[in-house]
């Protein structure tokens, strides 16, 4: 009977052991599943910004295009005005100032 109490208190520490084991276990999957939850906005978050930094490139893009656009309308005003005046005057010149 006594090795049988040895052997009960033995599976009875045991299993004290093994509840804790398994409680501090439970405790750190739960601590893993925050860090997880966690990161995964983080990931959100850098997707969203990644996303709207390239919008802002592609507008800042634009807005170059943009103005390089203007440049050369503006510039082609002048030379058709340049044209128009030399019309307009009648002389004929060798078209030097046209380029200018």
């Amino acid at each position: 009977m006594k090795k049988f109490e040895a052997k009960v208190r033995q599976v009875i520490a045991q299993f004290r052991v093994l509840k804790q084991e398994n409680a501090d276990l439970y405790a750190e999957l739960e601590g893993k599943d925050e860090e997880i939850k966690k990161l995964q906005a983080e990931l959100a978050q850098s997707k969203d910004d990644y996303n709207n930094l390239k919008l802002a490139k592609m507008i800042e893009i634009s807005d170059t295009d943009i103005k390089e656009s203007k440049m050369k309308i503006t510039k082609l005003v002048r030379e058709i005005n340049k044209c128009i005046n030399i019309l307009s005057t009648g002389t004929e010149g060798d078209g030097s100032d046209i380029n200018e």
